[in-house]
């Protein structure tokens, strides 16, 4: 069956508190007609990201999302017809395609992938997943075998493959995550060493518990309350990779931590560093036969949380704030 309209989620109103179904709309349009330069693109997976609802609030590392227009999200797409050299029907490529059937996208805009199946890993440890947790805690963490990594939202797409690279270079690994399950997850099926559970109260007490020598190499998934109690028990010369704030993205924003960072930066002489997955594209072709080798040999686990039916993309990034997810969390269009 031959599709006739293109159907879009748009961002109707942008959140002042959490983010609700209201803030959503279905809509038609016709198809779109690709320009020169750019190819027409059938989505077959939208991904889903705390940055979905960073972007809301203003300017990022991208343009804002402005209200009534398509809600912006990367996708993994087949190309139906191109006006553009270098693409041809059929090709499978990752872009900003946006919540919606059909999206015209200029070429350059586009990576091009390798065909793969499960098609959902170019989305998950062979996205941008999986090259975030590659670069992040490698150029940025630098770890070192023997040494204490800890990485918060654990059991999320970007923190579930941390920890296990973490393990393979040789560190003990701990995750911080919501509840007893997705904890017991990490340490039964992931490998972690320790997992520390941030709803259960004394938050600093158990991260001490779990990294009794403290810690060498945070990857930062969340910032505030997490952050500092990491930042308290950082080892001389310690690692921060900030990847993201996801505890600030969701509501009003909070003045939550970390309180003390400068001088604790001074004393403990820290490196603390924020970096974008995008500026390690030059590198991606060595970083993805490295993440194909691991996966072949079973030392790391892929766990995706794949939602059928566009019409639950607002409800599944509803859900993936508030923490329902564990692994990559995508909707098959």
């Amino acid at each position: 069956m031959t599709a006739t309209t293109n159907r879009q989620v748009l961002l109707v109103e942008k959140p002042t508190g959490k983010l609700g179904p209201e803030h959503f709309k279905m809509s038609e349009s016709a198809i779109p007609e690709p320009k020169d330069g750019e190819a027409l693109l059938r989505v077959r997976y939208i991904s889903l990201d705390a940055a979905n609802r960073a972007w809301m609030h203003g300017a990022t590392y991208r343009a804002a999302v402005e209200t009534n227009t398509v809600m912006a999200g990367g996708g993994i797409a087949e190309v139906i017809s191109s006006k553009a050299p270098g693409l041809v029907a059929g090709d499978i490529v990752f872009g900003d395609t946006g919540w919606q059937n059909f999206a015209a996208v200029p070429a350059k805009q586009l990576s091009k992938m390798p065909k793969l199946e499960p098609m959902t890993h170019l989305l998950s440890v062979y996205g941008i997943a999986g090259l975030t947790a590659y670069f992040g805690l490698l150029d940025v963490g630098k770890p070192k075998a023997g040494e204490t990594v800890v990485v918060s939202a654990a059991a999320g797409s970007v923190g579930s493959i941390v920890g296990q690279i973490a393990k393979i270079k040789g560190c003990r690994v701990v995750g911080i995550a919501g509840g007893k399950d997705k904890c017991h997850w990490l340490t039964s099926e992931l490998g972690f060493d320790a997992a520390v559970d941030y709803k259960d109260g004394n938050l600093f007490k158990a991260l001490k518990a779990a990294a009794p020598d403290g810690i060498d190499v945070y990857f930062d998934n969340v910032g505030g309350e997490i952050l500092e109690a990491c930042l308290a028990q950082m080892n001389l010369r310690g690692r921060i990779g900030c990847c993201g704030a996801i505890s600030q993205y969701d509501g009003a924003p909070q003045a939550t931590g970390p309180r003390g960072v400068p001088g604790l930066i001074v004393v403990k002489r820290l490196i603390m560093q924020g970096f974008i997955v995008m500026d390690y594209m030059n590198q991606r072709d060595a970083a993805l036969a490295e993440l194909q080798s691991w996966v072949a040999a079973g030392q790391l686990k892929v766990q995706e949380d794949v939602i059928d039916g566009l019409e639950n993309t607002p409800a599944a990034l509803i859900g993936l704030l508030a923490g329902e997810n564990r692994g990559k969390r995508m909707i098959r269009v």
